[in-house]
């Protein structure tokens, strides 16, 4: 549970860490830089997240250093995901805003181009929709989906989340504007088959 300390919330990574059989997320740090540069360098991802195109290594320091705020000021809780077996990198996973007052959140996700299409995504959004709701007392939870990908909205749709509607012309970013989903999951829907 995140606590108050002189009118600030410190955010405490989980104890035991998010896992599951297959992957684990770890909080995001300064030794995962390599690896985040390579991600954010995927056309994919450029594309599909707030990634700029030709972001580069100062870019990289200024997303984890974000995340490194955010578990002091409990606006966001950032992690990598690593195969639970081996610790080989897959994926950026994160509640990516926090509200911790409205007891809300987004998550967003960037999967490593090796480790897409194998469930790291979902696994991903599972383990941080239950933390969320369990450990953070959230009430709701969004993931904000450009229309154009039809993967992420296989995700949500897998994790429970349900499609409110679509933003028209919502996103815009390099001169391309784009239609963005908005997906749902309250903490009273009924679980995950």
């Amino acid at each position: 549970m995140p606590r108050r300390l002189t009118g600030k919330v410190l955010l405490n990574p989980p104890d035991p860490p998010l896992a599951d059989d297959v992957i684990r997320l770890e909080p995001i740090g300064e030794a995962d830089h390599s690896e985040l540069l390579a991600l954010v360098h995927d056309d994919a991802v450029v594309a599909f997240t707030h990634v700029p195109k030709g972001a580069d290594s100062e870019f990289v320091s200024g997303w984890i250093g974000r995340y490194a705020r955010g578990w002091q000021d409990g606006s966001c809780a950032g992690f990598v995901a690593r195969s639970a077996n081996d610790g080989v990198f897959l994926a950026f996973a994160a509640i990516v805003h926090l509200d911790l007052a409205a007891r809300q959140g987004e998550i967003g996700y960037a999967v490593a181009p090796a480790a897409r299409a194998r469930g790291v995504a979902g696994r991903s959004v599972a383990l941080l929709t239950r933390w969320g709701f369990d450990e953070l007392g959230l009430i709701r939870l969004v993931l904000d989906i450009d229309v154009a990908n039809p993967a992420s909205e296989r995700v949500a749709r897998r994790a429970g989340y349900r499609l409110e509607g679509v933003r028209r012309s919502a996103y815009f970013k390099e001169g391309r504007r784009a239609d963005v989903g908005i997906w749902s999951r309250l903490r009273d829907d009924p679980p995950v088959p």
